[in-house]
């Protein structure tokens, strides 16, 4: 990976300058008990799965500000009475389909119902539509729904989508073979759920309904439906018809394997040309697709939570450190009958990290940048709630040294590496891999680039408005089982837990790897809260350009 030395330490050492200070807070001791603690309490069935705009955010919030306040944080969010509060005012679109929902295939003279949360799942409609009603919409397969003018790729081809459903693969063409257009098996934000729906609004068209693979999509069928199926929340648009289509859905595999067999088409035959820029659209021919169901919608207003340590020479220059307290609430029950989604993992893990950091400041040395606690709001539903703080700061991003995010970090033993999502080229990762060698941790890539996660965390609601943000990932090289045993947790927890009900605490959970990393976080934290160093991104980096745009207020 092309490393910004120019601005890491190792450049820094080089030259013989100190850009991040040697003087930095030496890295107090984390209590894994208190970090267990934590977890605990938050996943609990108490705060009911977390969902904004519930009880449980209510009780979430509480209990967050309260254990800040028990921190020695200062409150750090919106103003209120000429007084910084310990919260920022997050207005979300709340969307729920009310009643059962009704949708179908027609082909041949032949109507098959379609089962919510089995065969397909349907967002509650958020184009400003109470009530969607589509009778027999004729069916387009457009390839991966992408439209890349840079890339000299486009999937639709100037078809007419107006009146039609589209459907599509999930993911980025370049998924199956590794090779092409889209930096090969790495996710771009085209592969994203997210851009392909906004996509389809843009082509005009009634809705997308995204073809379910468990590998190009880096989950399992649960987890669509769990996140999909249940209560939406958008930010508050004027125009929310020009991103949102009134059909936003995915459907599983061997439903799509069946209708494109019925209409006389080959499924995999047409996937393979859909990875080619040569791919035109192609009508399911004499198959349509109908849709019936009302929608409640309203504005709620959530809440972000902030608390910090004030510099004590340049206050106006932010470390920031974030995580989101949310996730899906009390949702559909699973083959046990539990409809809590406790979220320990994620991301009571993430939001423990942040209590901790933010204690060990409090109680540390005073840095010179002011260091920032951010608990964001609605990340399940979209980045919402960093979204909403990224384009309405309380402090300078010009002046945002960097984001250092936290998101359903791994609660056993330690590791002999780190990660982070995505692979990302910026001098914020040369710090911090400096900082984890000194402490005998490497570094590794993201080991699933395809999966997407750079796009999945709040930390890219920073990046793409040029602010130097990382997402910390735990290690795979267990100390104790080594990469054999790490990986196969992971891969168990999406499998079996990941957005389920059974994402649960545990008491066998030893918590002392995070306890570990959170000393190579904070040692970065201080680091880059007693320099003077602005860490940028790599020169190739499409976020660059965002960065140096603000480079005068820097000065």
């Amino acid at each position: 990976m092309k490393r910004l030395l120019a601005c890491s330490i190792l450049a820094a050492l080089a030259a013989g300058q100190g850009a991040l200070a040697s003087d930095a807070a030496k890295a107090p001791t984390f209590d894994p008990h208190y970090l267990s603690e934590q977890v605990k309490t938050l996943a609990s069935d108490a705060f009911e799965g977390r969902g904004p705009a519930t009880a449980g955010e209510k009780r979430t919030v509480a209990y967050v500000i309260s254990q800040m306040k028990a921190a020695g944080l200062q409150p750090a969010g919106a103003l209120k009475d000429g007084k910084r509060s310990w919260t920022q005012p997050v207005p979300l679109g709340r969307f729920e389909i009310t009643g059962k929902p009704s949708f179908s295939l027609a082909i041949g003279g032949r109507s098959e119902p379609l089962t919510q949360g089995d065969q397909i799942a349907v967002r509650a409609a958020q184009d400003g539509s109470t009530s969607v009603d589509i009778a027999n919409a004729p069916l387009v397969f457009v390839g991966y729904g992408v439209k890349a003018p840079e890339r000299n790729w486009d999937d639709f081809k100037g078809v007419d989508l107006h009146g039609k459903i589209a459907v599509a693969l999930i993911n980025d063409p370049d998924f199956e073979t590794g090779q092409g257009d889209f930096g090969g098996k790495a996710m771009t934000y085209y592969g994203r759920w997210t851009y392909k729906y906004e996509e389809i609004a843009r082509q005009g068209a009634l809705g997308l309904l995204i073809i379910h693979e468990t590998a190009p999509a880096s989950y399992g069928w649960p987890t669509v439906k769990n996140s999909n199926t249940n209560t939406q929340f958008d930010i508050v648009r004027e125009h929310p018809a020009e991103v949102h289509s009134k059909v936003e859905g995915w459907i599983q595999r061997d439903l799509a394997v069946q209708m494109f067999k019925d209409a006389g088409l080959d499924f995999d035959a047409l996937k393979k040309q859909a990875q080619t820029r040569d791919f035109k659209p192609v009508t399911l021919k004499g198959e349509t697709f109908s849709a019936k169901f009302n929608v409640d919608a309203s504005v709620i207003t959530s809440q972000n939570i902030l608390g910090m340590v004030k510099g004590s020479q340049r206050p106006d220059e932010t470390v920031f450190y974030s995580a989101h307290w949310d996730h899906l609430g009390v949702g559909e029950p699973d083959a046990k009958g539990d409809r809590i989604y406790n979220g320990a993992v994620d991301n009571a893990t993430g939001t423990a990290a942040l209590l901790a950091l933010g204690k060990a400041f409090a109680h540390g040395p005073k840095p010179e940048r002011s260091v920032v606690f951010l608990n964001v709001t609605a990340e399940e539903k979209g980045l919402l709630g960093s979204e909403y703080y990224a384009t309405h700061p309380l402090y300078p991003e010009a002046k945002t040294v960097g984001v250092i995010n936290m998101d359903a970090l791994d609660p056993h033993g330690p590791s002999r590496n780190f990660t982070i999502s995505g692979s990302a080229k910026l001098g914020l990762l040369d710090d911090l891999i400096a900082v984890a060698k000194a402490d005998g941790v490497s570094y590794a890539a993201d080991p699933h680039p395809e999966a997407g996660y750079f796009f999945r965390s709040d930390h890219f609601s920073f990046a793409k408005r040029g602010v130097p943000a990382i997402s910390f990932g735990s290690g795979d090289d267990w100390t104790n089982g080594g990469v054999a045993e790490g990986e196969a947790a992971e891969k168990a927890y999406t499998k079996d837990h990941y957005h389920q009900p059974s994402d649960e605490w545990q008491a066998d959970w030893s918590f002392t790897g995070m306890a570990h990393d959170l000393g190579m976080l904070y040692t970065l934290g201080s680091k880059l809260a007693n320099s003077d160093e602005w860490p940028n991104w790599s020169r190739d980096s499409e976020f660059r350009a965002a960065r140096d745009a603000t480079a005068d207020q820097r000065k």
